[in-house]
């Protein structure tokens, strides 16, 4: 098929995002763009669409600048006429299509994705928070703020916090938000409750614990499993058969879940620790207490897809914007690519039914989309549909191990300096068998 059968015509051939543009669609772009009145009032040689498809593509190449992006978009447009654009006439048109329409396209593209975990009949997800690195300027500085030091000294670089709701096993974002660093993730936790709904079940750590938290999250009828400290006072109101009972915090009642958790290492020591555990899951029939403990382990997940958005896109790199607003719209476009890779890794699992999305390699699936990118490879769906694609089929093809259970000490792994200061440390992983008793309240 000539190559101006498959992408866009005239000035709007460069927007694309290879095979990814199937997820990211022309149409979901154009109504975003539509919605927030972000669409140029005359096509110009950077229409509003190309410069979205930019900003994405732009994640896919995050070592590079953004003329090197489009180096790479227009790589694969065999013999059609496309602009060069100077880095000054790009950053216009980022600052022109401005943080609205990347905002509406992420609210478009956000959810749980096919195949997410159900467990008893309850969607899986989980809460948590991270930060990433900004430039150093004094607008970023200025608006997100940056870890505090010794007094009157300046430390690293300026951080944003970000926190989401992903559905766990598809590792897909279902709502995300983010500002300034020194703003703690208990007040952003809010501002997300608006996604969840009743037949959800929400994850999260101690930090969550909070009793005006856990009310508004039961207002919305969703259920929770919250961590708590172990020695939280927790005044049982009925003691249940399996051993867990029921308590009041604030005006919910919740299930309280006390467990302790032996890990036996094949050839290594023997831990073991305790959970207190909350929820609004108070049937222990219905809900046993024993898989209430192990299934909190999904919490895990949110970390995972913090690790592929900091290590395995980003690189542990600083972001590119300078100003706010830049990094605002950067944000929303790292969230959006890396849903669009998910949501690919989630429909491969589903139309295949031979794996899990959580055994699909990330890594693989980011190093195809770039290839197809540079290739303009699959923008528009043939005459055939292909329910997988090539990223899935590259995914597919080296599918991770199935999760094995292992144990391994939480020390850096490479300190910033070259001695030891810590000592010997044990850093093997071991495998484990893992015992969980109920402790009566």
């Amino acid at each position: 098929m000539p190559r101006r059968g498959v992408v866009a015509s005239g000035a709007f051939a460069p927007g694309h995002l290879g095979e990814l543009t199937q997820i990211v669609s022309f149409d979901l772009v154009d109504a975003a763009l539509e919605a927030t009145r972000s669409v140029q009032r005359r096509v110009r040689v950077l229409p509003s669409r190309v410069v979205v498809y930019l900003l994405l593509a732009g994640v896919l190449f995050e070592q590079i600048g953004y003329r090197q992006v489009w180096a790479r978009l227009i790589s694969g447009l065999d013999g059609l006429p496309v602009a060069a654009p100077t880095s000054s006439a790009l950053a216009q048109a980022l600052r022109r299509v401005g943080t609205a329409a990347l905002r509406a396209l992420f609210d478009l593209v956000a959810g749980p994705g096919a195949g997410a975990v159900r467990w008893r009949g309850l969607l899986v997800c989980a809460i948590d928070g991270t930060s990433l690195f900004i430039p150093d300027s004094a607008a970023n500085s200025s608006r997100f703020g940056r870890q505090t030091g010794r007094a009157g000294a300046e430390a690293g670089y300026p951080m944003l916090r970000l926190l989401a709701v992903v559905a766990c096993g598809t590792r897909t974002v279902i709502d995300a938000v983010f500002g300034p660093y020194l703003t703690g993730e208990t007040t952003y936790a809010p501002q997300l409750f608006d996604c969840l709904k009743p037949g959800m079940l929400l994850l999260a750590d101690r930090n969550f614990a909070v009793a005006a938290l856990i009310e508004k999250i039961s207002g919305t009828r969703a259920e929770l499993l919250i961590r708590c400290k172990d020695n939280r006072t927790l005044p049982p109101i009925k003691q249940l058969p399996d051993r867990s009972w029921l308590a009041r915090v604030g005006t919910v009642v919740v299930r309280v879940v006390d467990a302790e958790i032996t890990v036996r290492c094949q050839d290594g020591p023997r831990r073991a620790g305790r959970y207190r555990l909350i929820t609004t899951l108070t049937d222990d029939r219905r809900y046993p207490a024993a898989e209430l403990v192990r299934l909190y382990h999904q919490r895990w997940e949110i970390e995972t897809s913090y690790f592929e958005l900091k290590s395995t896109i980003l690189g542990g790199r600083v972001l590119r914007a300078r100003t706010p607003d830049g990094v605002a719209q950067e944000v929303y476009a790292l969230l959006i690519t890396y849903q669009a890779l998910r949501t690919a890794i989630a429909d491969t699992a589903l139309a295949t039914g031979d794996f899990a999305a959580d055994r699909g390699s990330f890594t693989i699936a980011v190093n195809t989309a770039r290839d197809q990118l540079i290739h303009a490879a699959a923008v528009l769906t043939g005459t055939t549909i292909d329910l997988i694609g090539t990223i899935g089929r590259a995914v597919r093809a080296e599918l991770l191990a199935p999760r094995r259970e292992r144990t391994s000490p939480r020390v850096v792994k490479r300190a910033i300096s070259k001695h030891r200061a810590k000592g010997a440390i044990d850093r093997n992983t071991y495998k484990t068998q893992i015992t969980v008793h109920i402790v009566p309240g």
